[in-house]
């Protein structure tokens, strides 16, 4: 779906586009450059650029479409000409700078929900390593000591509580893997209801407060947003009782990490954390931080998405996507597209093939003040007919939609309601 207003409407290309040519700035599966290489598009291949160089090169390249894992595109970067399209190859786009894309009328988007099982395999094997205290057995071994005594004290994980924070795809994987390892699931979500939180056979709590007072483990998994920024303070780490296991694998900025050291100090709590405060942002590098020489801490080198498994099903989506950037113009999982901040309401409209029909939908839309945010006309096969999708900010009145209907060439017209859920591995509270 393509973006619109009312002064105007973009339409999607129903030909191939000019060439389009796309710079890989960040390290790719192989398989996603053959994949790219296949489309007949133009593939510049340079893992290593950053900053500075990054920005100079996409203006010298004239590339279209940029592909980044990790590295910074920050607003700099984005002052490129010819640049049309973000893609980050992964699912949180915190590494580029949205704002500045949007300023300049590049789309961002991401590959959403290709990595939630990684995610989830990652943090339920830190839940496990803090209970059984899995990393200072390896370590004492190796170390030539036997403590049997000391490592036979862990609590085990059946008949516990997990509380879920977020209610995304990544979150949904850990109940999944919760429920069989006969766990007691209670999660918070401010768009979970009552009735799907029964579906799902889990608890529901109505603040973190709760969630912390009733959890025996914790795992967060949102997206980093202004609500969620240190969002689970010394008010959260009070209320986890002591011993109790946290767990963090989606950002380090949600996280007051000082109040969670001092829960760790004065309460026992064991962290598994796949992001820090002051990890590097290399591949590699050195890390000197708290954390280092601490006890309770479990921490991993920011891996959660990093199998093969996941790679490849990202590497893939990316190839898909400039694939339809080139043939249509347009791409799916745009995130600076903000239909869910200000769509309520999607207008259906049956209608013949016919010039006029879609000014007339419009001008009635106009005539009721109604604000169009995004439309999809589909032609159906033999170019006779087609059904408009047109994404608004309010209902319509019934007059406005009879007026709708007036049309000799419309077949039908419909309004439905909006129900706002997450999109993608984390939600955003």
């Amino acid at each position: 779906m393509i973006p619109v207003g009312n002064a105007g409407i973009w339409v999607g290309r129903r030909y191939p586009a000019p060439s389009v040519k796309v710079l890989v700035a960040d390290k790719f599966e192989d398989s996603g450059l053959a994949g790219l290489g296949q489309l007949g598009v133009p593939v510049d291949y340079q893992p290593t650029l950053v900053g500075e160089a990054l920005a100079q090169y996409l203006v010298d390249s004239e590339a279209n479409i940029l592909v980044v894992r990790s590295s910074l595109v920050d607003a700099n970067a984005l002052k490129a000409p010819r640049l049309g399209l973000v893609i980050r190859a992964g699912a949180g786009v915190n590494n580029i700078d949205i704002p500045a894309a949007s300023q300049h009328g590049i789309l961002v988007a991401n590959c959403p929900g290709r990595n939630s099982q990684a995610v989830a395999e990652l943090a339920f094997g830190l839940m496990i390593a803090c209970d059984r205290r899995i990393s200072d057995n390896v370590a004492e071994l190796r170390a030539g000591h036997w403590n049997k005594t000391e490592f036979s004290k862990s609590r085990g994980l059946y008949g516990r509580t997990l509380g879920v924070i977020g209610m995304g795809k990544i979150a949904q994987e850990m109940i999944i893997r919760a429920k069989a390892f006969g766990m007691n699931v209670v999660a918070y979500s401010r768009w979970m209801t009552a009735d799907l939180a029964a579906a799902l056979q889990i608890g529901r709590a109505s603040n973190l407060r709760e969630l912390a007072l009733l959890s025996d483990i914790v795992t967060v998994h949102v997206a980093l947003t202004p609500d969620t920024l240190g969002m689970l303070d010394d008010g959260f780490f009070e209320d986890l009782g002591d011993d109790s296991i946290f767990i963090n694998t989606s950002r380090a900025e949600v996280v007051d990490q000082a109040a969670m050291l001092r829960a760790m100090d004065l309460r026992h709590l064991r962290v598994g954390l796949d992001v820090f405060e002051g990890e590097p942002e290399a591949g590699t590098g050195t890390y000197d931080g708290v954390l280092r020489h601490h006890p309770n801490a479990y921490c991993t080198h920011h891996i959660g998405a990093s199998t093969m498994q996941a790679q490849e099903a990202i590497a893939a989506e990316v190839v898909a996507m400039v694939r339809e950037y080139a043939m249509k113009g347009s791409v799916q999982n745009v995130v600076n597209v903000k239909r869910a901040d200000v769509a309520t309401h999607v207008l259906v409209v049956r209608h013949l093939d016919r010039v006029g029909v879609l000014a007339h939908v419009l001008g009635v839309l106009k005539d009721e003040g109604v604000n169009v945010q995004e439309m999809e006309n589909i032609v159906l096969g033999g170019a006779a007919s087609a059904i408009a999708q047109i994404s608004i900010d309010r209902p319509l009145t019934p007059d406005a939609i009879l007026a709708i209907k007036m049309n000799p060439n419309v077949f039908d017209a419909s309004v439905f309601s909006l129900i706002r859920q997450p999109k993608g591995d984390q939600e955003a509270l």
